[in-house]
């Protein structure tokens, strides 16, 4: 009988408990949302919260949040320090015939991130594009780490 192997990488990446708890978060909502639909209208907190990417960059955090359907002026995009909260409302489409199965979800979203280091508040930047919103914030100068050469 052959023992399994055992593998090594050499590009191991730093675990962040941060974006993994928020990534545990985000999979127990959706779970919640597609077994039980009905329970945040029980709960008297209905919404949903989308889909999101965060990447950072060299000088700026990229946020990339999927709301198909939704209107600009529909979304309310605040940053305070760190965190960055994004809102607003998906309406519910008109129906004219049976409706036999629905998985997307409309009403109120809410997606809230807090941002590893300081973000510079009056640059930040937000386009809707093809049903993706997408935020650029840069990061701030005072967070930002710089290279002193020994004289």
């Amino acid at each position: 009988m052959a023992l399994p192997a055992l593998r090594t990488r050499t590009d191991v990446a730093r675990w962040d408990t941060a974006s993994e708890f928020d990534r545990l978060t985000q999979q127990l909502s959706r779970l919640f949302q597609e077994q039980w639909p009905e329970l945040p209208s029980l709960l008297g907190s209905a919404g949903f919260t989308p889909l999101a990417d965060l990447e950072e960059t060299d000088d700026a955090y990229l946020l990339e949040v999927e709301l198909p359907g939704v209107k600009k002026k529909d979304i309310n995009i605040d940053v305070e320090d760190r965190r960055i909260v994004i809102s607003g409302e998906r309406p519910e489409q008109k129906r004219t015939g049976w409706l036999r199965r629905q998985n997307r979800s409309w009403g109120r979203f809410r997606y809230e991130v807090v941002l590893p280091d300081a973000a510079d508040e009056d640059g930040v930047e937000a386009t809707l594009q093809d049903g993706v919103l997408q935020v650029r914030v840069p990061k701030s100068s005072a967070g930002q780490r710089r290279h002193v050469e020994v004289k």
